[in-house]
């Protein structure tokens, strides 16, 4: 799968938020800080950047995807 070049940082916080079961906890700067509990306590660091860099963009959703027990490209997918 290609990542996509053009998500903002706002677009990623949203989507984990609403499908993914993370809540914004915090911000530090242009950093959103998003945590999660199921199915285990995990803490992420979202730079609120537009565009977000590929390489930002892969290693975030390697972690979402490692703590959700999924496939990196099905935490982007619409459905």
């Amino acid at each position: 799968m290609k990542l996509p070049r053009d998500l903002s940082g706002a677009e990623l916080i949203k989507l984990l938020c609403k499908r993914h079961g993370y809540r914004r906890v915090n911000q530090e700067g242009s950093h959103v800080i998003l945590e999660t509990d199921l199915p285990r306590h995990h803490r992420l660091a979202i730079p609120a950047h537009n565009p977000l860099r590929i390489g930002t963009l892969n290693a975030i959703l390697r972690s979402v995807a490692e703590v959700k027990g999924m496939q990196k490209e099905d935490i982007l997918d619409p459905r």
